[in-house]
């Protein structure tokens, strides 16, 4: 073994038996480098990650590639789920280099860690030869080594940074229309989504333009935004037998996914399907809602009720083996009934996906349409297709499960609680809260220590041979139990910023102030540790973190929204929430430095452009109070008001409640702090909103 084995990460452990000499971030490696004069090697990736596998396997397995990275570099794997500051700066390095970025991340650094080269996926025989041509370079030319090398820091140290901006502008529906008709130009207007392929699900994109659609009444992008749901749904992306979705589509039309399974994807989408179901109802949102939520308790919840990072796309060494079947398969499981089945999922002989005869289940026609179609009423039609399911589904748990990375992440935990808390506020089931509530105290007992800072990683303990065998967790050896439990004490913005937007969702569906006193002091945390106040930003990492080359601050959102756009609209609710002005000044400040930017390229800022949506459209603050609070407010969520924050109960000490308690449920309607007079139905509500 190399020196990954006492590692807490999946994925470090995955290389625990390479030959080659890897090392762990840290203080031992850098020391050697600098020690022996020798290049950085700085190997970046996640245990889900399909080409991370197969860089392995062709490369770091072999011991002749092995022989010369050991020869030549101190080499150092990271996982970019445990340690997304280093991955921030080499792969800025890498954009800066090339203009793409991904995973496999390779690096070449000085012994000093700034970085030289790099690149993504590399086949062995290139790989070999780069390595050569490198260390050749920098024994013949360091001072041409040392000079790019300058000048690449540089490159990493501005990218992706903000000015200043003093004056507050005064934002308007046209600064809105202006970056939507941008947008507009990405829209796949037949198969949703943005662009060609690949195609990413975007959740926060989507969320963005369902706001705008409703508050601008714009039908043009409502239409995009529920083709771009019912596409994704429909789509092979989805896993129409256990729930969940794909992290992303090789292709144009979500038909053939990447098959890895993300917490971070799934927990949003149940944030951005529950929301679509409150604006425009749909079953279909629904079902995916519950089949989502189902397979993340399922397949990815811990005993305590923290939840695990991910799933892999392979097993058995093949991408997709546990997904895909042969219509001969399908015939054995279901007899009688493969032949509908097969038509509802597009599954044939000849096979619809790269594997000869395997399939990829997908579909297409509505189930109206379709049991027009087969002469069937839709109820038979859908009780067949579900009986059916039901047998593959059983089928298909004694394949061999893709691994499971049970890392658990404070940030992508914070998502999925706030996923949770949607899909309460939108379908009202109370299994849905009592989670989001185990979930919470799992955060409260274990991520947030007695000074009130976060850990990023709970690394969780070994499993035991039961759950070993329900989840097919990923083995690295009986030996490493003692070793992977514990906690990693480090935690970035992200982490602040995505448990804090939870803990307010939480107290929004449940009227407990707990919740929100605890968002307020990581979000106090944040501010002392985080946030520069020469440039109204927030740095990704804290204050008292490791230094590395740069101090970086996260503005663009893509897959998940940007930690700074997060803690910009919780500071928005914190000062309404607590009359806070001092919130409301930071708030209104990162806003002013990212306004210039977002028309240029608006999906990289769909989060910040829902806080415009705010300032320029307004925030309603209801307040619900009496004895019957809760039945109000859950009638009062059946209604689409994406610009509002909600508050109350039987008693409170927040700023907005005093004076408004008694034994009648009263509902009061505030904006620009102003209420009006309180009234007790939820139609009377809404017509004061109507007219404010």
């Amino acid at each position: 073994m190399n020196h990954l084995a006492n590692s807490t990460s999946p994925y470090l452990l995955q290389h625990a038996n390479n030959p080659v000499n890897w090392y762990p971030w840290g203080i031992e490696a850098l020391q050697k480098a600098k020690d022996e004069n020798k290049l950085i090697l700085v190997s970046i990736g996640y245990s889900a990650c399909h080409w991370c596998h197969v860089m392995e396997h062709e490369s770091f397995e072999d011991e002749k590639v092995a022989a010369v990275m050991n020869e030549y570099f101190v080499c150092i794997k990271v996982d970019r789920e445990e340690r997304p500051d280093v991955d921030q700066i080499y792969m800025s390095a890498v954009q800066l280099m090339s203009g793409r970025g991904g995973w496999p991340l390779n690096c070449i650094c000085l012994p000093d860690q700034r970085p030289i080269y790099g690149g993504t996926y590399f086949r062995k025989n290139e790989w070999t030869s780069l390595l050569f041509n490198l260390a050749d370079f920098y024994k013949q030319k360091p001072e041409e080594a040392e000079e790019y090398a300058v000048r690449l820091t540089e490159g990493i140290q501005q990218y992706e940074s903000v000015e200043f901006v003093k004056e507050q502008p005064d934002y308007t529906k046209d600064d809105l229309d202006a970056i939507i008709n941008n947008w507009k130009k990405y829209f796949d207007k037949t198969e949703g989504g943005l662009g060609n392929a690949p195609k990413f699900p975007m959740p926060n994109n989507w969320q963005c333009l369902m706001r705008y659609a409703h508050l601008a009444n714009d039908e043009n992008v409502a239409g995009a935004v529920k083709l771009t749901l019912h596409k994704m749904a429909f789509g092979g992306i989805y896993d129409h037998i256990g729930g969940g979705f794909a992290r992303y589509a090789v292709d144009g039309i979500w038909h053939v996914p990447h098959f890895e399974k993300m917490l971070y994807d799934n927990a949003q989408l149940v944030s951005l399907y529950a929301e679509a179901h409150t604006w425009r109802p749909d079953p279909l949102y629904e079902k995916v809602v519950d089949e989502i939520i189902s397979f993340s308790l399922r397949e990815l919840t811990s005993p305590k009720y923290g939840f695990y990072s991910a799933l892999d796309a392979d097993s058995e060494g093949k991408e997709g083996k546990f997904y895909i079947f042969t219509k001969d398969e399908i015939a054995e499981i279901l007899g009688n009934e493969a032949e509908l089945f097969c038509i509802y999922y597009h599954i044939t002989n000849d096979g619809n996906w790269e594997e000869e005869e395997s399939n990829v289940l997908f579909r297409k026609e509505n189930d109206a349409d379709l049991a027009e179609k087969l002469g069937l009423p839709v109820d038979m039609l859908l009780e067949k297709v579900a009986a059916s399911r039901q047998k593959v589904f059983e089928a298909r748990s004694h394949r061999v499960r893709p691994g499971l990375d049970n890392k658990i992440l404070a940030s992508w935990n914070g998502l999925m609680l706030k996923g949770l808390c949607d899909a309460y506020m939108a379908f009202n089931k109370t299994e849905y809260l009592e989670i989001a509530l185990k979930n919470a105290g799992f955060i409260l007992d274990n991520l947030i220590n007695s000074s009130g800072r976060l850990s990023r990683v709970y690394a969780s303990p070994r499993p035991s041979p039961k759950e070993r065998e329900a989840v097919k967790v990923l083995s690295f050896g009986e030996d490493l139990g003692e070793a992977r439990q514990g906690q990693a004490t480090t935690a970035f913005l992200d982490d602040y910023a995505n448990i804090a937007d939870a803990f307010i969702a939480l107290y929004e569906v449940t009227f407990d102030e707990q919740w929100l006193t605890q968002a307020k002091k990581l979000t106090d945390q944040a501010i002392k540790h985080y946030y520069d106040n020469e440039n109204g930003i927030f740095f990704y990492t804290a204050d008292d973190d490791e230094q590395l080359i740069a101090r970086k601050s996260e503005i663009m959102d893509g897959v998940t929204p940007a930690s700074n756009s997060v803690m910009a609209r919780n500071l928005k609710k914190l000062g309404l929430l607590f009359d806070d002005d001092r919130y409301d000044a930071i708030a209104d400040q990162l806003l002013r430095n990212i306004f210039p930017q977002i028309t240029r390229y608006p999906s990289a800022y769909s989060n910040w452009v829902m806080l415009l949506l705010e300032q320029v459209f307004g925030t309603y603050e209801i307040a619900i109070t009496g004895n019957n609070f809760d039945i109000t407010r859950a009638e009062m969520e059946k209604n689409y008001i994406p610009n509002k924050i909600i508050l109350g109960g039987k008693k409170g000490s927040l700023p907005l409640l005093q004076e408004k308690f008694g034994a009648d449920t009263q509902i009061f309607i505030c904006k620009d702090k102003t209420c009006g007079l309180p009234v007790l139905t939820v139609e009377a509500a809404l017509k004061q909103i109507e007219d404010i």
